[in-house]
């Protein structure tokens, strides 16, 4: 096969949700920065290798938007990256200042003063969840998605940033169709989050509150290089990243620790002890999503033997970069007593990302309290019979039901 006149399509078939497409290992051997055609038709560079990838995540020479937006590459047909999003001119300035703003909120220490109340959040579902499970007797099964994973993170982000968790089932009828292939429509959905958005900041110009929204106003009003645009697409960026992928990581996480039960039994056996690798682990090897992160060359770049051209779209994949076997032993196993850390499940670099302490504390609440209480937590169906959405841009699940 030669890649440059093939140019595979992405994206690549994968055998079920919790492994990745053996082609993917090909690529990481053979081309490890590959033309391909993106599932909207245009040409891009697809890199896979764990040092490529780490390394243009740190490259200032890469980012989110393009020298000429009108020529770029698109990813998808959805209204999430999708194609580049802010201004060329003043890209590192408006990221700093965002870093700026956010950092404070989203900060380690911050998240240790949330931890409280993530647990309580934690216990309240789970509360929910065994009470529905015992009401509907022996062998009934409940919907682990329904009545945690997907609340969880939506009550936290609401509350860090100011948004009505009563608005929770719109805003999130609102993500997915953003995050669906359906090309116009996610598009009408897009701008429907934007106005919601905007609706919500101006409340709080009107009523200021303790939150992040309300912070991101204040800055706007103050900064005449904060754009409201650029605050308003921040806002909406903050709430669809900040429940979406930790929602994923959950679903994935106790997808990873069901099909492996002598992990799943060890965490049982030490939940405080184990957890925080467990984490680790689930963060390594969980592939939401089968694209990747799109950055644009904002000058001409040589690297691994290709070159890439000024404007050229790259879709780092983190999924494929996270599986390298030159960097993780035996790295298709989940293993969380491996002794390699590292991966780039959050980033790496200037966009590490700003939530990575939110959603370990989440996800340290979830993993530790149901292997707490309860230690005989299994899936109710097997992993060809999940309903799984392979229309979207994140992936991940519907449902999952489980027993014990």
């Amino acid at each position: 096969m030669t890649l440059a006149t093939e140019r595979p399509r992405l994206p690549f078939t994968r055998p079920n949700l919790l492994d990745l497409a053996p082609f993917y290992e090909v690529l990481r051997r053979e081309a490890p920065i590959a033309p391909v055609t993106t599932p909207a038709g245009d040409p891009a560079w697809l890199v896979t290798r764990f040092a490529e990838v780490r390394e243009l995540l740190g490259d200032k020479r890469f980012g989110r938007s393009h020298p000429e937006p009108e020529k770029a590459s698109r990813i998808s047909t959805a209204a999430v990256q999708d194609g580049p999003t802010g201004t060329y001119e003043n890209e590192a300035e408006a990221h700093g200042r965002m870093r700026r703003l956010l950092t404070p909120a989203f900060s380690a220490k911050r998240m240790r003063t949330l931890s409280g109340h993530v647990q309580e959040l934690v216990d309240g579902y789970v509360d929910a969840m065994v009470a529905e499970h015992d009401a509907a007797g022996p062998g009934a099964t409940v919907d682990l998605h329904t009545h945690l994973a997907f609340p969880l993170p939506v009550a936290v982000i609401c509350s860090l940033l100011g948004v009505p968790e009563s608005d929770g089932e719109y805003f999130r009828a609102l993500s997915d169709r953003m995050a669906t292939f359906s090309g116009e429509d996610a598009h009408v959905a897009r701008e429907e989050f934007g106005r919601y958005m905007a609706g919500l900041a101006e409340g709080k110009r009107a009523e200021p509150g303790e939150d992040v929204i309300t912070d991101l106003v204040r800055a706007q009003a103050e900064d005449p290089g904060f754009g409201y645009p650029e605050m308003v697409r921040l806002c909406v960026g903050l709430l669809f990243a900040g429940h979406e992928t930790t929602v994923n990581r959950i679903g994935l996480g106790i997808l990873f620790l069901m099909t492996n039960r002598d992990e799943w039994e060890r965490l049982a056996a030490d939940p405080d002890g184990r957890v925080d690798a467990v984490i680790e682990e689930v963060m390594r090897l969980g592939a939401p999503g089968d694209l990747g992160l799109l950055r644009y060359a904002h000058e001409d770049v040589e690297i691994a033997g290709v070159t890439i051209a000024r404007g050229d779209a790259v879709i780092l994949s983190v999924n494929a970069a996270n599986r390298d076997v030159d960097v993780f032993d035996h790295a298709e196993t989940f293993d969380p007593d491996r002794t390699e850390r590292g991966h780039v499940g959050f980033g790496h670099g200037p966009h590490f990302c700003i939530g990575a302490s939110l959603a370990r504390t989440e996800l340290r609440a979830v993993f530790a309290t149901l292997a707490r209480r309860l230690p005989g937590l299994d899936l109710a169906v097997g992993m060809d019979d999940l309903d799984v959405r392979t229309d979207h841009i994140t992936g991940g699940v519907r449902s999952l039901p489980v027993r014990w």
